[in-house]
């Protein structure tokens, strides 16, 4: 908390000679300085130029005068810039002290912006039908990863997985079982969810246009599926879990967790539309169109936009008569009426609860929130846009319902080539129907082989567990990182050649630095003492690593307040670079004052610590060995 301590301080200060001299208030901003212009800069000398009628500079130094008495111990003094910023300069040595005693706190970075407020998160809800593919993961690791940012903010996080097991895509492989001949046994050595997705979907679907009878099937099949006493939807009901079971190992593979599973099945069955609707009707949210093309039907009015059917003129609800319940279910717009009971225990430990609508002793678990986020791909804005506007309505609170969207995922033309496809142009969309997509358990493996004999190269001491634990941390790490580092707007293309590099800008140079740090500290042979002043870190590469790790719970506030987890990912990447930047001009160990080996261990600690808090949130291990 060094840095934002001091931000806090200098805002304070700011606003008491604003008032002092009957100033109008002002919105200025403090922030971090540019390297050369000191340590913090304010903007306040702009703000008021117009209202006192002087430069910037003028008004700088008037307030670089008047700052000298408010000084305190970090701050060696206060300039008026001739741009007109006003920058202030730290006291280093009570800074460096500041910095490696806060970065030794349990609770290093965690900024109470939450006040425990409850938050819904909801992601992955990929359709039951398939295994997760490499676009997928994209949704699950930002999901995760705000989850954990949030958590650092002391929010209240539900994380929700929404099952899709009612749907057309599940149709198509109950079709492909009952009515195309395929076995509900997968051939030995695959998975279950590799192989409804791989062959039994691909192959029902591409038979759809081939035979016109045979598409005919997918029609009953759905309206078999909305009666739950039906035996096709008993079936369906054993197939779809099968698949998720196999979804899930990915997911907990990837350190992916959830709190509840909310089947889309038992949304239909208990009846929540049915109160949606009739609150809509009597809000006059929609209309019942009298003529034209949706005559008869119930929609939406959209403005500026097409109106959305709600219900078809046959009585019939379209999709989002199912999104639009769920939504105002996971913000406790209406009475809960499921039951909870246990699904699972997770790998880490937790319990995975799921919907039912049998009676049990589990009826006052809570997973609705005082706000949701939904993380859908940008494809889903304008359906995600006509919730919001709906629920905003239900519950006219600021921000109560989110949309975290992002950009897709593609396909090199290489990779499209690699898996027997023919593409024009450099990139594809995935499509499960086509058979065009990489599933990520087929990713982590590959990246687990070539790492596991990587590190066998550099470490002939470790066993072949270790070796393992440390290929797998290596390339979940890496998988992660490289959807996280990118801005959200931003189209990944996904290329099986140069998208997993183990070189430059990625997980593993964060998780070798991490290693680096933890055999310097194994080398110096003895414990680093910290009841120090640590006035002997004086070089450029020392302070500019401790200013990086005093950054930590500043990015955290950003990363929070904007739903950035990209910010998270920058910081380790700078961190890092910072560290091996000390570590090639700056010897630790190698240096006859011991007090200085000594505070240099320190500050290689709290690097140390402070990278692995911050790779936490990113949801990435790390190896004491690379």
């Amino acid at each position: 908390m060094a840095f934002r301590l001091i931000l806090a301080e200098i805002e304070s200060n700011i606003k008491k000679i604003i008032s002092q001299h009957g100033f109008q208030d002002v919105e200025f901003v403090v922030d971090l300085a540019k390297p050369g212009f000191g340590d913090f800069t304010c903007n306040v000398a702009f703000l008021l130029a117009k209202q006192l009628g002087k430069k910037p500079y003028d008004i700088a130094q008037l307030f670089a005068e008047d700052y000298k008495k408010h000084l305190g111990d970090y701050l060696a003094k206060a300039e008026a810039h001739k741009s007109g910023y006003l920058n202030f300069y730290s006291n280093q040595e009570k800074l460096n002290n500041l910095i490696i005693k806060s970065s030794l706190e349990k609770d290093f970075g965690f900024i109470d912006i939450g006040k425990k407020k409850s938050v819904v998160v909801e992601h992955t809800s990929v359709n039951p039908n398939k295994a997760l593919h490499i676009g997928h993961i994209r949704n699950l690791v930002i999901g995760d990863t705000v989850v954990r940012i949030l958590k650092k903010t002391n929010h209240d996080v539900k994380v929700l997985n929404y099952i899709d097991d009612s749907g057309l895509q599940v149709a198509d492989i109950i079709v492909g079982f009952k009515y195309g001949g395929f076995s509900d046994a997968p051939p030995a050595g695959q998975k279950f969810d590799h192989y409804c997705g791989d062959e039994v979907y691909v192959k029902t679907t591409a038979k759809y246009e081939a035979d016109k009878q045979f598409a005919e099937s997918r029609h009953k099949v759905l309206q078999d599926l909305e009666d739950q006493n039906s035996e096709l939807a008993k079936f369906a009901g054993v197939i779809t879990r099968k698949v998720l079971a196999e979804q899930l190992k990915t997911c907990w593979k990837m350190g992916v967790y959830y709190d509840c599973l909310n089947f889309e099945s038992q949304i239909i069955y208990s009846k929540l539309w049915d109160k949606i609707f009739e609150m809509l009707k009597k809000m006059n949210l929609v209309k019942f169109e009298k003529e034209g093309k949706n005559k008869d039907c119930w929609v939406i009015e959209a403005q500026g936009e097409e109106d959305k059917v709600l219900v078809r003129s046959n009585g019939v609800a379209t999709y989002i008569a199912k999104d639009i319940p769920y939504a105002a279910w996971k913000l406790g717009i209406v009475d809960d009426p499921f039951y909870y009971k246990k699904y699972s225990e997770q790998s880490n430990g937790t319990v995975l609860w799921e919907t039912t609508l049998e009676k049990n002793n589990n009826q006052k678990l809570k997973f609705s929130g005082q706000k949701v986020i939904t993380v859908i791909d940008s494809r889903q804005t304008r359906l995600q846009k006509i919730i919001s506007s709906l629920i905003a309505k239900l519950k006219p609170e600021k921000d109560a319902y989110s949309h975290l969207s992002y950009e897709a995922v593609t396909l090199s033309a290489d990779t499209v080539k690699t898996i027997g496809h023919e593409i024009e142009g450099k990139q594809a969309q995935m499509s499960g129907r086509k058979g065009l997509y990489i599933n990520a358990d087929d990713v982590i493996e590959s990246l687990e082989k070539r790492i596991f004999e990587e590190a066998k190269k550099r470490n002939k001491d470790l066993d072949s567990n270790t070796l393992s634990k440390i290929a797998t941390d290596v390339a979940v790490g890496t998988l992660r990182y490289e959807m996280i580092k990118q801005d959200l707007d931003k189209i990944i293309t996904f290329d099986l050649k140069k998208s997993l590099s183990l070189e430059g800008d990625t997980c593993s140079y964060l998780q070798y630095s991490y290693a680096r740090a933890s055999r310097i500290l194994e080398k110096a042979g003895f414990e680093p003492k910290f009841d120090s002043l640590f006035e002997l870190l004086i070089t450029d590469h020392e302070i500019n690593l401790l200013k990086m790790i005093a950054k930590f719970d500043i990015c955290i506030n950003d990363a929070a307040n904007n739903l950035s987890p990209k910010v998270i990912a920058r910081f380790c990447y700078d961190l890092a670079v910072s560290f091996n930047s000390f570590y090639e001009h700056v010897p630790v160990l190698d240096n006859e004052n011991k007090e200085l080996v000594n505070q240099r261990l320190c500050l290689v600690y709290c690097f140390k610590s402070t990278l692995e808090k911050s790779l936490e949130l990113l949801g990435i291990a790390t190896p004491q060995r690379m």
